[in-house]
């Protein structure tokens, strides 16, 4: 099993930054993908950023590339999301997964609030 637990969210001002942190514990494999979705009220669960563990290229959704940037430690198991010039649609539920073996964790998410 695998346990994620994501710190960092809170109420932010429209332009500014938030660090979203997610520790993996357990069974964590030396290959696996780790990635940042975010749940709207009202609207669908969506990627925003991905990586793998091996370091091959990061993905980022459109809506947030040059915006947003997901970074890995593999040595502490640790996944970040370093968000910048943030945008009331930038407010949402944000939840770490890491898919490994062809199963699924997710963490319980964490609130990130855009508002002025």
């Amino acid at each position: 099993q695998v346990q994620l637990v994501e710190s960092g969210g809170g109420l932010v001002q429209p332009g500014g930054s938030l660090r979203l942190s997610c520790l993996a514990s357990g069974s964590v494999l030396s290959y696996n993908v780790m990635s940042w979705y975010r749940q709207a009220p009202g609207k669908e669960r969506e990627l925003v950023a991905s990586a793998s563990s091996m370091g091959t290229s990061a993905t980022h959704a459109d809506s947030v590339k040059d915006r947003f940037t997901i970074a890995r430690d593999n040595a502490k198991n640790m996944v970040y999301l370093q968000m910048n010039s943030l945008k009331p649609e930038d407010t949402a539920v944000y939840y770490c997964r890491l898919y490994q073996k062809d199963r699924d964790y997710w963490g319980k998410g964490t609130l990130v609030t855009v508002s002025s």
